[in-house]
């Protein structure tokens, strides 16, 4: 696919901001060339490519640099994306619902029509839906997340394929989930599909979400729109700092990452013995998606005990969001839970 016939004319025609470190990028020396203070700790600009993040992602997961994006979270990486390939009042985008809702939001932002395709009753896709409305439509971007947020299911990475194939626009595949699933990455097809986008966080399984460190994985062409469009300094040196020192400590992450999978099968064997709990949804996350009798009434119950979960009865029909704690948190909650089901009649 013609990549550049997918962007925006003013995106192609843009000439990015040259920092101070675009025309210099070495460690030692007099610094008095970006009008930065020459006192304290934190006085100089960060790196604006994020060199060293990119250079340990890149081993880990087995890229070149060239293809990775570094973004202030994920979220920016999907604004950024509607801004480099849809024009406002006239492009669209599709996603499949319910979804995260931020593409949503993004498209709003940028005034770009959303086309939500409802996912089935087992919240998979529904590919003859799909495939119908990607040969009839003209979508610029189409939104894939996997594990998806907040039915907590991944897609098989043969039907993402599928949509990637069918699509005539950029499939981005939101991984932010991936850690805790076993299910492929579609980072494997990378180099097979130039209309691929792979975006994966440091939020959730890295234990970052208060740094705001996010990837795009995808061919150097795409890289090289999303750093021409970029602000300059879009991730900070704490923050770059952080990331580093956590994927340094890969053994450490990996150790997390199962105590929160064991905790998650305790969490569920557990919310399965509760009356007011109806059905619980398969994860591939670290939440689980929990339909009670109720939920309007167990959540106001909930935070009245400062116990805070995600309500998404307006989303789906009586289905609360929890996400799997500590060993400790996850107990407080049952039993928080079997004190109410006492005092309510269910």
């Amino acid at each position: 696919m013609e990549i550049n016939k997918l962007v925006r004319a003013n995106i192609c025609a843009l000439k990015p901001y040259s920092s101070a470190r675009d025309e210099f990028s070495g460690k030692e020396g007099i610094f008095l060339d970006a009008n930065e203070s020459p006192f304290g700790d934190l006085n100089r600009y960060p790196d604006p490519y994020q060199s060293e993040l990119k250079s340990i992602v890149a081993k880990q997961k087995k890229l070149k640099s060239e293809q990775i994006f570094v973004g202030n979270g994920s979220d920016e990486v999907i604004d950024l994306l509607f801004r480099i390939f849809c024009e406002p009042g006239k492009d669209k985008a599709l996603t499949f619902s319910p979804t995260y809702g931020m593409y949503e939001v993004s498209a709003a932002i940028n005034d770009v029509e959303i086309k939500q395709i409802p996912l089935n009753g087992n919240f998979g896709l529904d590919l003859k839906e799909i495939n119908s409305e990607l040969v009839e439509g003209n979508y610029k971007l189409t939104f894939i997340c996997s594990p998806n947020n907040p039915t907590g299911n991944a897609f098989p990475i043969e039907e993402i394929e599928e949509v990637i194939i069918k699509s005539n626009g950029i499939v981005v595949v939101d991984e932010a989930y991936i850690d805790f699933s076993e299910t492929n990455s579609a980072i494997e097809l990378i180099d097979k599909y130039s209309n691929l986008i792979v975006t994966q966080t440091m939020s959730k399984a890295m234990g970052l979400a208060a740094a705001r460190v996010g990837f795009a994985f995808a061919n150097e062409e795409i890289i090289e729109l999303l750093n021409r469009v970029k602000p300059p300094y879009n991730v900070s040196e704490l923050n770059q700092s952080a990331a580093v020192y956590a994927l340094k400590n890969e053994e450490l992450i990996k150790e997390n990452i199962q105590l929160i999978l064991s905790e998650r099968e305790k969490l569920k064997v557990a919310l399965n013995e509760l009356t007011s709990v109806v059905k619980i949804y398969p994860s591939d996350t670290n939440f689980l998606l929990v339909e009670f009798k109720d939920a309007d009434k167990t959540y106001s119950k909930l935070v009245e005990q400062k116990i805070i979960v995600r309500n998404r009865h307006k989303l789906l029909e009586n289905c609360i969001r929890i996400t799997v704690g500590t060993a400790q948190e996850n107990e407080l909650l049952i039993e928080a839970i079997k004190q109410n089901e006492k005092s309510t009649i269910y």
